[in-house]
């Protein structure tokens, strides 16, 4: 099945290609594809009751401000460590990778995220290690941009999570115009098994690490606030995950309970009749994770992502870290979109960046990142 071709043989090893999982998640694939089996979820589905949601506090209130002094203390003592999910390519921008694309000049979304990193921790006059989850096609281009901007004060560390091959419909290894496999990331739920089988896990609890936030790239709203920090750290959860209001065009997984728990499901495992417009937020894909909590194996899904390559339709498999919700009692958190305490300023094209550079400007100067 694997091609001879050594390029894509060495990027399979490299990035830790499993035959033996491929083959089951490409049957298993081909039978959803064939109407077999369903992505859909059969338990009983119910929009989120009052107090599932608890709302951020204003950071100029008092509640605020308490919840800040405990954030801040946790920073101080070292239990606190950042994810940049940065494994995306920048197909939307005209290709490349997105991480390094200027968001203001001579700013690019990594150097930026970086930047802010390095600052929570001269705050708290210590150490905040940064791991970057990369993919096969990001990987050496982002290790090259960390090369290039020296930070004596922030740790960073590459993590490359797992590589597999596009199917056809038929269920089919994908061959480009070059009779290769198509490669393609495994998508963000990656995360987990590949903290703990790179060691990273390990050795930022033997640390003292105790808190992961773990944000997009292109989402520079998701800063280190001291007031999410002591939010989750209050929480008595295993888990936080920052929720937004929608707004017009929003899609994505929302809050709601299956068969009582309440959980971070995607619309389209919602099943047919539900209607998601009920719920008025949805996840933002920040998350505040409690070392100890996911250093274990999650039998997470994979779904099919369709992508049309060289105008042929493909299918991809990827796990969803959202997903870990199901596994994990979950704080769900209301956060600001906008404003002073905005925490969710994602860019996915040039008309977003053109959108949203004025504001995304604004909060990096409020904080003394620019």
């Amino acid at each position: 099945m694997i091609t001879s071709d050594l390029t894509v043989a060495a990027m399979l090893d490299r990035f830790r290609f499993d035959p033996v999982a491929f083959e089951k998640v490409r049957v298993a694939l081909a039978e959803r594809e064939a109407g077999l089996h369903s992505e859909r979820l059969s338990g009983i589905v119910a929009s989120p009751g009052l107090g599932d949601l608890v709302v951020l506090p204003q950071s100029a209130s008092p509640e605020g401000q308490e919840l800040a002094a405990i954030g801040r203390a946790a920073l101080v003592r070292g239990e606190v460590g950042v994810v940049v999910l940065a494994g995306g390519m920048a197909t939307r921008f005209g290709g490349g990778v997105k991480a390094v694309v200027d968001v203001l000049p001579g700013y690019s979304f990594l150097r930026l995220k970086l930047e802010e990193i390095r600052l929570a921790a001269a705050g708290a006059k210590g150490s905040i290690p940064a791991f970057l989850l990369t993919s096969f096609s990001t990987s050496d281009e982002i290790q090259r941009a960390v090369r290039d901007k020296v930070y004596p004060q922030l740790p960073v560390q590459i993590l490359e999570q797992s590589v597999t091959m596009r199917l056809t419909k038929a269920g089919e290894v994908y061959l480009d115009a070059l009779g290769r496999p198509s490669l393609c990331a495994t998508g963000h739920g990656d995360l987990l098994p590949t903290l703990r089988s790179s060691g990273a896990l390990a050795s930022f609890r033997q640390s003292g690490g105790r808190i992961l936030m773990v944000s997009n790239v292109d989402n520079l709203g998701a800063t280190l606030d001291p007031r999410v920090i002591g939010a989750h750290c209050c929480g008595g959860k295993s888990l936080t995950v920052e929720m937004v209001r929608k707004e017009p065009g929003d899609s994505g997984g929302i809050p709601a309970r299956v068969d009582g728990q309440l959980q971070i499901v995607e619309e389209f495992r919602l099943p047919v009749g539900f209607d998601s417009s009920h719920v008025p937020f949805f996840n933002t894909n920040t998350f505040l994770l409690d070392a100890a909590a996911i250093d274990r194996e999650f039998d997470l899904d994979w779904f099919p992502v369709h992508r049309k390559i060289d105008g042929q339709e493909t299918i991809q498999a990827e796990r969803l870290l959202g997903q870990i919700t199901a596994f994990l009692p979950t704080q769900f958190l209301v956060v600001e979109r906008h404003g002073r305490d905005g925490r969710f300023l994602p860019v996915k094209d040039r008309c977003d960046l053109d959108a949203r550079r004025d504001e995304i400007q604004a909060l990096l100067h409020g904080i003394g990142v620019i």
